[in-house]
């Protein structure tokens, strides 16, 4: 048994006291008396969250930032030729090592629920079979999701449709797919034909990296929607990145809406790498290399934010902190209001846990499984501009994370 007494739950005014038993939240008031043996955290004034999840990320490229070379013109084209150079020599071993780096700092920042990409263009899918290991092993921990993902295309790469297929076989979550890397527009509805049959056959959620280019003309979207409204699958569907739609115009931007509104899907956004790489080929002015999350989420549909990559060929950067892209996401986005950034926690907390599917075993209620963190300041707001730390991370009832508050020994003198 666990009490944790006086907590805001969810920027909640008021604190309340909360219990948990058997690894699940077992009672929520304004004051419960603590029994005897139980073990009492007091968080007076602390914030208490569901726990952050990243719904968006590459573990199996992690910590490889600079080998065989750094990514010195900073696009998404070359990113993609040198992971395809580093893809060479990957190991289930080599895999492992990097991605249980990235997955330790990740839980030592709150993250409890992770969703990661896996390139299946590779004839031996070295990468997934490593990652899989990697699902089981943490399994008690952190919950991770799969995606086959065809960097390098479906259609555009040698025996792609077997592959993917193979993938489905072998143990992934979720289907991905790459249509703006197709070959061709042709290439890039026929590959989300295929992917959206298989996900159904194969009973698999589905997250598309879409659109993730500045070409204001690359519209998969507008095809994965209707795939998704079609086929019935429509919350199950996620389109990540959609970074072009920065480049769409209004009009027919709000002719697309409708449509994502009527299909129920996903948005995944990833502000720290679409920033990074988006715009490298503008002069001035320069695009902010960001999907509309605001007038997405104005309209009621979901989106969340992604960490995307942890120092590899394609951002240079990344410790596995949420409040990274949760920062960069709401100034690009222009979500700086104040109701903005004291909710800005919903995009990696429960927007996110939606995206992947989880709800039904994630969120603070009684009932659930016991999984949250326990924050160094009393609100979102507060939490975010001082970056505090996770103080706890408590995952079925058991503390996965435990940090002492820093201490400054201020000298200054104004």
């Amino acid at each position: 048994m666990m009490l944790i007494k006086n907590v805001h739950i969810q920027n909640d005014e008021t604190t309340k006291d909360v219990r948990i038993e058997a690894g699940k939240f077992a009672e929520i008031a304004p004051t419960i008396k603590a029994a005897d043996n139980e073990k009492v955290i007091n968080a007076t004034d602390k914030l208490l969250l569901p726990p952050f999840v990243d719904p968006h990320v590459h573990l199996d490229a992690t910590q490889t930032a600079g080998d065989p070379e750094w990514n010195q013109t900073g696009t998404l084209f070359d990113g993609i030729r040198i992971w395809g150079e580093r893809k060479q020599t990957l190991t289930v071993a080599d895999v492992k090592v990097r991605a249980k780096k990235a997955i330790k700092r990740q839980v030592a920042n709150g993250i409890q629920f992770i969703r990661s990409h896996v390139d299946v263009t590779d004839p031996n899918l070295t990468a997934l079979k490593a990652l899989i290991e990697v699902r089981e092993e943490i399994k008690d921990q952190v919950e991770l999701q799969l995606v086959a993902f065809p960097q390098e295309g479906i259609l555009s790469f040698p025996n792609g449709k077997k592959l993917m297929t193979q993938a489905a076989e072998l143990g992934a979550d979720v289907i991905g797919g790459i249509p703006h890397f197709e070959f061709t527009r042709e290439y890039a509805v026929a590959s989300l034909q295929f992917l959206m049959k298989l996900a159904e056959q194969k009973d698999k959620l589905v997250d598309v990296h879409c659109d993730e280019i500045d070409d204001p003309q690359s519209r998969s979207l507008e095809t994965l929607a209707t795939l998704a409204l079609e086929s019935g699958m429509g919350d199950k569907v996620t389109a990540s990145h959609t970074t072009a739609m920065g480049s769409y115009n209004d009009a027919y931007t709000y002719k697309l809406f409708r449509l994502l509104k009527l299909s129920h899907i996903n948005f995944i956004a990833n502000p720290l790498v679409n920033t990074n790489l988006s715009g490298r080929f503008d002069t001035y002015p320069k695009r902010r290399g960001m999907t509309r999350v605001k007038e997405l989420a104005e309209d009621g549909i979901n989106v969340a934010f992604g960490e995307d990559d942890l120092k590899d060929p394609w951002y240079p950067m990344g410790d596995g902190n949420m409040l990274d892209p949760v920062e960069m996401g709401i100034h690009v986005g222009h979500l700086m209001g104040y109701n903005d950034i004291m909710n800005a926690y919903q995009f990696v907390t429960i927007n996110a846990a939606k995206a992947m599917h989880i709800l039904d075993h994630y969120g603070i209620e009684v009932g659930k499984p016991a999984n949250c963190i326990i924050m160094n300041q009393n609100n979102f707001y507060n939490a975010l501009n001082e970056r505090a730390e996770v103080l706890y991370s408590i995952h079925n009832g058991q503390i996965l994370v435990a940090t002492d508050p820093k201490k400054v020994h201020n000298h200054f003198n104004s």
